[in-house]
């Protein structure tokens, strides 16, 4: 298994792209499939420092990284989004009605859910979120069997609520989930486009 180290060294080139966008503002993001055994030490680094703590992973092992991920693409599609060739983000995309959000509504078809994990900044970028937001929901919205995106994310992360309402989610209601208080949002193609009119 490599090190966190390693995985930042890996040319992009030598990674499957599944997608890729130019912005302005950041340069050249792409994003490619998950690579278990390679991806995991990355992983690890990221959700045990104290930004990721709404990941509820923390105090874990390498280990139980592995499982968990191991576990999570037996359903899930997962990818490592790299800017300008560095890994900078994770993403989940998944079926609702795969995850324990789908018993607590109405699931329709094409409803998918994701989750974004963005990777501690070496220097910050004022709207490197946003910009990495933006590029996964257009990623997303390129899938024909998504017709609307719905997330979950804990009712404390105002972080994340800020961008879910920026890109357009309308949010319904808090629901109780075993490990979390969620608040429910939902966001189709249209509000999307319409959201990100005239944004940078």
């Amino acid at each position: 298994m490599k090190t966190a180290q390693e995985i930042h060294n890996i040319p992009t080139r030598e990674r499957e792209i599944v997608f890729a966008q130019e912005m302005v503002n950041i340069g050249r993001i792409t994003l490619s499939p998950l690579i278990l055994e390679e991806d995991v030490p990355l992983i690890h680094d990221w959700v045990n420092r104290d930004y990721a703590k709404y990941w509820m992973m923390q105090n874990t092992s390498l280990e139980d990284v592995h499982r968990e991920y191991e576990r999570l693409l037996t359903y899930s599609e997962i990818f490592i989004g790299a800017v300008n060739g560095k890994p900078s983000f994770l993403m989940e995309k998944y079926k609702t009605s795969d995850e324990v959000i789908g018993k607590h509504y109405r699931v329709e078809s094409g409803d998918y859910g994701m989750h974004i994990l963005v990777a501690p900044a070496d220097k910050p970028i004022t709207n490197f979120t946003w910009y990495i937001f933006r590029f996964i929901m257009t990623f997303l919205f390129t899938d024909e069997r998504v017709k609307r995106v719905v997330v979950e994310p804990d009712e404390r992360n105002h972080k994340i609520h800020g961008l879910n309402r920026r890109a357009g989610f309308e949010y319904e209601r808090t629901v109780k989930l075993p490990h979390k208080t969620a608040c429910l949002a939902f966001c189709n193609y249209e509000q999307f486009s319409q959201a990100i009119k005239n944004q940078p």
